[in-house]
Order: structure tokens, then C-alpha cells, then sequence
């Protein structure tokens, strides 16, 4: 149906987008950085799909290729953009916004008027939100483009590989007795499946009415943190008791990792996040695209498994999930 150049494509989001968009008739240009990262798209496709997926070089931060990668190009679907650093927030507007505007400039200069980007729901442009921010001014620069756009907005995402859900699990991995939650747990959110996200995706490339809008996505139901938790508990089929942590703490011992560089499940300016709901209309899909997403629940099992070890393509449920929390 058309030709999409697709950034991101061997990132979470990203390896369900490309076969969505295989499998419904348009052939797929994933823009890569390396053979590597190539690779990673392929082993994630099957046979049908990787007939419509080609490969072409290109950063979509330095610009390097992207003239030769948007060759004969009809339509561009921005995904790269990365969660979090350590840097006091310089890289998330290196690559976040930096490298939204030089797509744009990118799509501008080789006359490719179609835009989809993935934005983030409920970002604003706050000094203190470093992830928002870059975000926010992301989408901002979208929209004074003046190429046909469309932004996506969805809450936190879930699906084999996600990032949120499996932070939460590693967290249980790493306490034998208890799991906290930040602050009193109420923040709420309204998580999407990540293959109902690449469906609106398909599907804003398709239809011309979504240019030029702004559309917010979010699951069936609202979620506390502290649902999540249990949720995630019960995915595991592990039993903890959830205790409330002060956000100060967390963030101290956050802030400490970061400065050392030592790993740490949640950065600090996640959780100063925390103070906003991520949360949108319960109908926003279905008003736009015309289906109710799926529900959450009963559905993270997945997080039996480690992250590495999540494939959506042959991952199979657990017989039973039988794991609750204590609160």
C-alpha cells in the first residue's frame, strides 16, 4: 500500500510495529544503525512479514544517511526516542527532541509529507520532568513542522519486553519478602498493550482523517501503582507483601546509583513523574480507531521470564497464575 521508513524498529515498540505494518501490505524500510541491530528486526519477524521489511543505514540523531534512506519514501513513523539517562536529562533532549527535528528536516528535504511520531501521554514542558520535557518539545516540534502529521499519546505500555511492567518485576526478583511502591501508590495510569498501540499506528497511516491530530491512548481501566504491583505479583505467581516507600528515599538511593553509575531499577526523574496521573479518556481509542483495546489483566505473565528471555512470538501463558500480594 505504501512505503513507511520506520525508526526504532529493533526496540520494543518497535518489533511490534514493523510486522503490523508487514503483515497489512506496506512494505517497510527499518532505518538501523548496524547489521546488529538488523539482525535483531529479522529474528522477530516470520517468513511473511520479512518479504515486505528491507533494511537502510541511517541516525536518525546525527542525520547521517537519512537522505539516502528516505529515497522513494512515502510516509515516516518516528518511534527512536529513549526512556531515561544519566546526564541530568542532555541526552534525553539529544535524542528525543534532537532527534525528532532532524527526522522532520530530514522528511522536509526529501518532500516526504507523512509523519506519525509516538509521543508520550501526559508530558509537559517542566524543568524538573527531564523525559517530559523532551518529549513535550518533541511533539511541539512536530506539530510547527508543517508536513502532514499525526501524534500518538499512549500511557505505559505492556507486552513481552516492555519497560515499565518488567522494572516492577525486577524489583520483586530482587526482595524476598516485600515489594515497595513508591510514595502511597495511588499515582494512576492506564496501560495499553503494546500490539493495540501498533494497530493505531497501521491504522493513522492509512486513513487521512488523522492528520493534523493528537490523539491520546490508553487501556480499558485506570490502574493505581499499587494495582500494578499486585497485578505484576500475580503475573509472576509470586506473593509479597506491597509496602508504601517515601519518594525521597527511593529517589536518594536512585540519585546515588546514577552518580556512581551503578544500575538501578527506576531513575530519579521517574519518579518525579510520579506526581502526575498518565492517564487520558477511557473511550480514546475506541472514539478514534474504532475497537476497545484489550485488558491488563490476567495478561503479564510473561514476567515469569526476565526480560531477555520475553518473546512475543513463542512465549506461551502459564497454566495457572495463582500469585497475590499482601498489602
Amino acid at each position: 500500500m505504501s512505503t513507511v521508513l520506520v525508526t526504532g524498529p529493533s526496540g520494543f515498540v518497535g518489533s511490534y510495529v514493523v510486522p503490523e505494518l508487514a503483515r497489512h501490505g506496506h512494505h517497510v524500510i527499518a532505518l538501523v544503525r548496524d547489521d546488529r541491530a538488523a539482525g535483531k528486526v529479522t529474528a522477530r519477524l516470520d517468513a511473511d512479514a520479512a518479504r515486505a521489511v528491507s533494511f537502510r543505514v541511517g541516525d536518525p540523531v546525527t542525520g547521517k544517511g537519512l537522505s539516502e534512506a528516505l529515497a522513494g519514501v512515502d510516509a515516516v513513523v518516528h518511534l527512536a526516542a529513549i526512556p531515561r539517562d544519566r546526564d541530568g536529562g542532555k541526552s534525553l533532549l539529544k535524542v528525543n527532541l534532537g532527534g525528532t527535528r532532524t527526522m522532520l528536516d530530514a522528511a522536509a528535504t526529501a518532500r516526504v509529507r507523512r509523519f506519525v511520531h509516538l509521543g508520550a501521554l501526559g508530558v509537559t514542558d517542566d524543568p524538573d520532568l527531564h523525559y517530559a520535557t523532551s518529549k513535550a518539545r518533541a511533539e511541539r516540534a512536530v506539530r510547527e513542522s508543517g508536513l502532514d502529521w499525526t501524534i500518538l499519546e499512549p500511557s505505559l505500555l505492556w507486552g513481552p519486553r516492555d519497560g515499565f511492567f518488567n522494572i516492577v518485576a525486577d524489583l520483586v526478583r530482587t526482595s524476598p519478602v516485600v515489594v515497595p511502591v513508591p510514595g502511597s501508590g495511588k499515582a494512576r495510569f492506564q496501560p495499553l498493550a503494546v500490539a493495540d498501540l501498533a494497530i493505531c499506528v497501521r491504522m493513522s497511516l492509512e486513513d487521512p482523517r488523522f492528520i493534523g491530530r493528537t490523539i491520546e491512548l490508553g487501556g480499558p481501566r485506570y490502574w493505581t501503582y499499587r494495582e500494578i504491583t499486585r497485578e505484576v505479583l500475580a503475573g509472576m505467581r509470586r506473593s509479597r507483601r506491597i509496602v508504601p516507600m517515601p519518594v525521597p528515599l527511593i529517589g536518594a538511593v536512585a540519585g546515588v546509583a546514577e552518580l556512581v553509575r551503578l544500575p538501578f531499577p527506576v531513575a530519579t526523574d521517574q519518579l518525579r513523574q510520579l506526581k502526575l496521573d498518565n492517564i487520558g479518556p477511557l473511550d480514546g481509542c475506541y472514539r478514534a480507531f474504532g475497537f476497545v483495546p484489550r485488558s491488563m489483566e490476567g495478561q503479564l505473565w510473561y514476567l515469569q521470564a526476565k526480560k531477555r528471555d520475553q518473546d512475543p512470538a513463542t512465549a506461551k501463558p502459564a497454566a495457572s497464575a495463582d500469585g497475590r500480594a499482601t498489602a
